[in-house]
C-alpha cells in the first residue's frame, strides 16, 4: 500500500508537493518522521549523493522507492511487501501527470514548500489506483511488466545516513515538534526507540 508521495525538485531538493491522505491521528507521528525520511531523501538526491535515476530505500518493513525524471524526483513510501514494479509504474503515471503541466510556470515559481496543492489532489487520485494490488489493471501492469527487467538499485537507509556521516554531515530535521527534532544522522535509533 502508497502511504507517503512527495514530489520535488531536484535542483535544490525543494518540495512541490505530497499526498497524505492516509494519515490518521494515530498515525500521525509516525508519518511526520517518515515524510522527514522522504525530504532527507530529496535533499540526498538534490546533492548527488544518490545518483541513480531509480532506487529503492530499504527502511524495516517499509521501502521508498524514488524516480527522477526531468529535474523532477518522485519519492514513494510503501510496506515492504507492496510490488515494486506497481509502484515504479505508479511513480510514472505521476510524472506522466506533471508532464502536462507547464514546467516554467508551476514548477520554477513555486518558492513555498508544499504549495502546488492542487497537484495533491491527482496524486490522490492516482494512489487509489494502486492500493489493491489484486485490481484487474494492477495484475495487467505486472504481467506486462514481468517480463521486463526492472533496473532498479536497492540499498538500506543506515548505508545512506552512514556516508553522510563518513563525509561530516549531521543536519537537524526542522519540525515545530521538539519530539521530531533529532539529527538527520540517527534515524535508524529514532525508530528502534519507537518500538
Amino acid at each position: 500500500m502508497v502511504k507517503v508521495t512527495i514530489i520535488g525538485r531536484v535542483e535544490d531538493g525543494f518540495p512541490l508537493t505530497q499526498d497524505q491522505t492516509y494519515v490518521n491521528r494515530q498515525d500521525n507521528a509516525s508519518f511526520l518522521l517518515y515524510k522527514q525520511q522522504a525530504e532527507f531523501l530529496l535533499t540526498q538526491i538534490s546533492k548527488g549523493s544518490l545518483l541513480h535515476p531509480k532506487m529503492t530505500i530499504l527502511l524495516d518493513h517499509h521501502s521508498f522507492h524514488f524516480l527522477v525524471e526531468k529535474k523532477i524526483c518522485y519519492i514513494t513510501l510503501s510496506d515492504s511487501s507492496y510490488p515494486r514494479k506497481l509502484l515504479f509504474h505508479y511513480l510514472q503515471d505521476l510524472q506522466k501527470e506533471l508532464d502536462k503541466f507547464d514546467e516554467t510556470v508551476l514548477i520554477k515559481t513555486i518558492s513555498k514548500p508544499y504549495s502546488f496543492v492542487g497537484f495533491g489532489k491527482i496524486i490522490g487520485r492516482i494512489r487509489k489506483q494502486y492500493m489493491d494490488t489484486r485490481t484487474q489493471a494492477n495484475l495487467s501492469k505486472l504481467n506486462a511488466l514481468r517480463k521486463q527487467e526492472l533496473h532498479v538499485v536497492t540499498e538500506h537507509i543506515n548505508d545512506i545516513i552512514q556516508r553522510r556521516q563518513l563525509l561530516g554531515y549531521c543536519v537537524k530535521m526542522d519540525t515545530s515538534d521538539d519530539h521530531y527534532s533529532r539529527y538527520s544522522c540517527s534515524f535508524q535509533s529514532k525508530i528502534d526507540y519507537d518500538r
